[in-house]
């Protein structure tokens, strides 16, 4: 699933391309997606500026004259700038047509994504209302998750992986930034100090900013707007590598699915706290 860093990615690739454009067309080829593309999305979009394009946690914000675009990329979707004559391939659901030199496709093989439209004001759409700080910005400190947790008993791990508490944080770089913060993902989240909640923050923030400008992590399905898979995975420390020497103390990496389905990759050596 393309996480926080991708979906950045994504953003800043194509928003120079497709702001300040009038949508000429809307091609819907598939609507059953998460949920159905609305019946009139193309008739609402026509004609209508593009006015900015911006990030909530995993959600894509296009920003129109009047109204917003909704997308989610879900497990398997991506987004890519073509010229409108390319032909559409399977899995290409919707074309948003802004001139003849540029079409933005998306593409969803599993359909687990979602395209939808809002007139009301965007933060309070059912899907964004509710989430937590992002994690680059300035809310997110470790006086904020240190007050947040002192009442809670999960484990950190998926403390930091809720997006009620934090958006964006996926599984790959939670795993990443407790190993960067020496802190056991297992560790109730009540018993950390202020010192450590400030010390996940910044790895969090670290690993976080490190992957927006490799350009994302590579999943199967991930790719840029120009096609290109990102290179975050050349530098992760835990995540992947079961089995293989801890680059600080060179015991082997571990991999669990103890927590909610999701692996999780420590080392039992450096993360005791």
């Amino acid at each position: 699933m393309p996480e926080l860093p991708e979906v950045e990615t994504i953003k800043r690739g194509i928003a120079p391309h497709i702001e300040k454009h009038v949508v000429q067309k809307v091609i819907i080829r598939e609507k059953r997606l998460r949920w159905l593309i609305p019946d009139n999305l193309a008739t609402l979009m026509k004609k209508k500026c593009l006015e900015k394009v911006h990030r909530r946690g995993k959600y894509l914000l296009f920003q129109f004259s009047q109204g917003y675009l909704l997308i989610h990329l879900g497990m398997s979707g991506s987004l890519r700038l073509l010229p409108t004559s390319s032909p559409s391939q399977k899995h290409d659901h919707v074309d948003i047509i802004f001139n003849e030199d540029v079409c933005l496709r998306y593409r969803d093989p599993r359909r687990f994504g979602c395209i939808l439209w809002t007139d009301l004001p965007v933060i309070e759409h059912p899907l964004l209302k509710n989430l937590g700080p992002e994690p680059l910005e300035r809310k997110f400190n470790g006086q904020y998750l240190y007050n947040l947790t002192r009442v809670k008993r999960v484990a950190i791990k998926s403390c930091i992986m809720n997006s009620h508490h934090v958006v964006g944080v996926g599984n790959i770089y939670a795993n990443e930034a407790l190993f960067l913060a020496k802190l056991s993902p297992f560790l109730p989240v009540n018993q950390l100090t202020l010192l450590q909640c400030k010390q996940l923050v910044k790895q969090i923030k670290h690993v976080l900013n490190l992957a927006v400008k490799k350009g994302g992590t590579t999943l199967r399905d991930f790719v840029n707007e120009q096609g290109q898979p990102g290179y975050f995975q050349q530098v992760l420390q835990v995540y992947g590598r079961q089995g293989q020497p801890c680059e600080n103390c060179r015991n082997k990496i571990i991999k669990t699915q103890q927590q909610g389905q999701r692996a999780t990759y420590y080392c039992p050596c450096c993360q005791t706290s």
